[in-house]
C-alpha cells in the first residue's frame, strides 16, 4: 500500500471561512487605526496651535478685612482677544461668601490684576472657579 496525501485541490473550493475572517478583521483594524489617528491628531494640532487660549491663575490672595479680600490674577491670552475669569471666596466652613467676574479686555498678551472681592462674612481663602473667552 502506498501512502498518498489526500489534501484538496486549493483552487478547486474556493478560499476559507478562516481566510475571509482574518481579511475582515484586517480592513476593520485598518479603518479604525485610521480613525484614531485622525482624532489623535486633529486634537494635537488643536493643543499645539492654542488658538484662541485663555488661561488664568490665581497667584496670591489675602485677607484684608471680615468683608475683603485682595485677590491677584495672572492670565495669558491672545493679544487680539479678551474675556472674563471668576473668581470666589471661601469662608473656613468652606461656604461660598463671595464672588465675582474680573473682565480682561487689554491688547496684551499677559494681563496681572489685583483686585478686592467683597464677602458677606470673614473669608479664609480665594480660588479661582473659571476664565472663559469672549
Amino acid at each position: 500500500m502506498s501512502s498518498a496525501q489526500q489534501t484538496l485541490p486549493e483552487a478547486r473550493y474556493g478560499t476559507s471561512s478562516d481566510e475571509r475572517a482574518d481579511r475582515k478583521l484586517k480592513v476593520i483594524g485598518a479603518v479604525l487605526g485610521v480613525l484614531l489617528l485622525g482624532i489623535v491628531g486633529w486634537f494635537g494640532y488643536d493643543y499645539i496651535s492654542g488658538k484662541n487660549a485663555f488661561s488664568g491663575e490665581l497667584i496670591a490672595s489675602k485677607v484684608v478685612s471680615a468683608s475683603e479680600v485682595e485677590v491677584k490674577l495672572d492670565v495669558q491670552k491672545d493679544a487680539a482677544t479678551g474675556g472674563v475669569c471668576t473668581v470666589r471666596a471661601l469662608a473656613e466652613s468652606g461656604a461660598e461668601v463671595g464672588r465675582k467676574d474680573v473682565v480682561f479686555a487689554q491688547r496684551t498678551e499677559q494681563v496681572t490684576k489685583v483686585f478686592t472681592l467683597r464677602t458677606t462674612e470673614k473669608a479664609t481663602a480665594a480660588e479661582l472657579v473659571s476664565c472663559a473667552q469672549r
